[in-house]
């Protein structure tokens, strides 16, 4: 599962996953990073027929830290985050270079609708596969929690999380 999550992570396209372009809005420093949000074709956005139905989380002000996703490992020693504010802007970090963008409103009420799917409750605080010593790591902190994971866990609710905040890394 994990080399199909992250074989489909590299399939996009030049839209984010509602259909709209996301904008740059500031960069630290220049990047190659492509202005659209590329779009997976993989898990879907919402949870399976028959699942408690996500909300999205709510939003208290612009400054809010709605998630943070840290990618560490692999072969090459990756390091890159992702954050999720309250004003709509994805600020992410690869390799020292520092990007922000903004989010399409139905892309925003998208990825706060995945953080607010009521499966992630269920979700361990760490699953990690101890036979494995390439993966990458994902840490996210997300309504007070702290998820760490390499995805060799079955959790389609944090899968969907994971690869919606992936597509906005730098490639």
């Amino acid at each position: 599962m994990v080399a199909g999550l992250l074989g489909l992570a590299g399939c996009a396209s030049e839209q984010g996953a509602a259909g709209a372009e996301r904008s740059d809005v500031a960069a630290g420093t220049p990047t190659a990073a492509s202005p659209s949000a590329p779009t997976s074709h993989s898990a879907p956005a919402t949870p399976p027929a028959g699942s408690p139905r996500p909300s999205p989380v709510p939003v208290t002000g612009p400054d809010q830290l709605l998630v943070t996703m840290e990618v560490t490992g692999g072969f090459a020693g990756v390091q890159k985050e992702v954050v999720l504010r309250g004003d709509g802007t994805v600020h992410t970090t690869d390799k020292g270079e520092r990007a922000v963008r903004r989010t399409s409103a139905a892309q925003f009420t998208e990825l706060r609708t995945l953080l607010g799917d009521p499966a992630l409750d269920d979700v361990s605080d760490f699953t990690k596969n101890m036979q494995a010593a390439d993966l990458f790591q994902y840490t996210l902190r997300f309504g007070g929690r702290t998820v760490r994971t390499d995805l060799s866990a079955e959790e389609p609710a944090l899968d969907r999380l994971v690869q919606a905040l992936n597509a906005w890394l730098p490639k």
